[in-house]
């Protein structure tokens, strides 16, 4: 396996999904980090080979994904689904890249460090060829809850998300935008993703319910939490929820912590946090929200208050494009850590 460590040396990267909508937003923020990339090669499935990607002024051809794509490869960003991590990301570590993959499959697996350079970027070190990028949700949460767990020792945390449509893909975007013209024309919804209409909506369904109950997506936020925050004992208890938003995830977050917290405190804690604004002037109607954060690298929190159930307890809301440190820019902070 090539190491990636040379700040001089420039890389051939390869992003597989290049089209989609994770695909498209690494491309962007490859270009304007100015991430050090000598060759580019976008890859696809079969339908989208052909077409082109825009990247640094220039349209590049995507090439149909196969065994032999990873040839010379340095860096393969998987952005394609969990199907195609599966089958292709063992042949890219095989050919000698070093895979960072968006998908779950490779998230819990011991070996496999899953990262968020903001909290735990000193995990990398430990790869072998292989790093996970964590669930959008869990991401955009963590980046709240870490700084406050580091000052006060989180215990345990009660959530719900209000997830926006790119979670799920371009093709999920498309829908919520087709079902809103729909509407205006007074014309029946479709619902091809979702299994019912996403426009006027929520859904209390993202991803498969579990026998528990629970839904897979929902318990990303606790085993994802305990692997990223170094907590084996941390507990969850998640509702995911999907909204008619086009992009940019929320979070409400309730937490209980080991030692006493007041609100001043707190605020002094997550203004400092790297990767995070403190939006929090309510009386002023200045909180997070997904229509000002879709498109900024950073995540926002507000509502800070003391939960009135419970003891050493905080209620306080998150918002974070999904897109970009929920997927894209963290899957490239990886990289530049690599």
């Amino acid at each position: 396996m090539r190491p990636v460590s040379d700040a001089k040396k420039s890389y051939h990267i390869a992003v597989v999904g290049a089209t989609g909508a994770v695909g498209v937003e690494l491309l962007r923020v490859l270009e304007r980090r100015a991430f050090p990339v000598a060759r580019l090669l976008p890859l696809g499935s079969q339908r989208s080979a052909g077409s082109t990607v825009s990247f640094r002024g220039k349209e590049i051809r995507v090439e149909e994904l196969s065994d032999s794509s990873f040839q010379d490869i340095d860096l393969a960003f998987f952005s394609a689904g969990g199907d195609i991590s599966r089958r292709f990301a063992p042949v890219a570590r095989a050919a000698g890249a070093v895979v960072i993959d968006n998908s779950s499959v490779f998230r819990m697996e011991p070996d496999v460090p899953l990262v968020i350079p903001e909290i735990n970027g000193e995990d990398v070190r430990q790869h072998h060829g292989l790093i996970a990028n964590p669930n959008c949700t869990t991401a955009v949460a963590l980046m709240a809850i870490y700084p406050l767990h580091r000052a006060f020792g989180v215990r345990r945390v009660f959530a719900a998300s209000y997830q926006a449509v790119s979670g799920s893909g371009a093709r999920a975007i498309g829908e919520l935008r087709s079902q809103v013209a729909a509407s205006a024309e007074n014309q029946a919804p479709v619902a091809e993703v979702y299994p019912h209409p996403i426009a006027f909506n929520v859904l209390p369904h993202v991803d498969s319910f579990l026998p528990s109950g629970y839904t897979k997506e929902e318990m990303k936020m606790q085993n994802e939490g305990r692997r990223i925050m170094h907590l084996p004992e941390f507990r969850a208890s998640v509702t995911c929820v999907r909204v008619p938003v086009y992009r940019a995830h929320s979070v409400a977050v309730t937490a209980e912590f080991d030692r006493p917290v007041s609100v001043e405190e707190a605020h002094e804690v997550l203004a400092k946090a790297p990767g995070l604004e403190l939006v929090d002037e309510p009386h002023q109607n200045r909180y997070p929200m997904p229509l000002f954060t879709a498109g900024k690298d950073n995540c926002e929190v507000g509502r800070v208050r003391l939960d009135c159930a419970f003891e050493n307890g905080l209620s306080f809301w998150v918002s974070g494009d999904q897109l970009l440190k929920g997927a894209a820019l963290n899957a490239v902070q990886i990289a530049e850590l690599l």
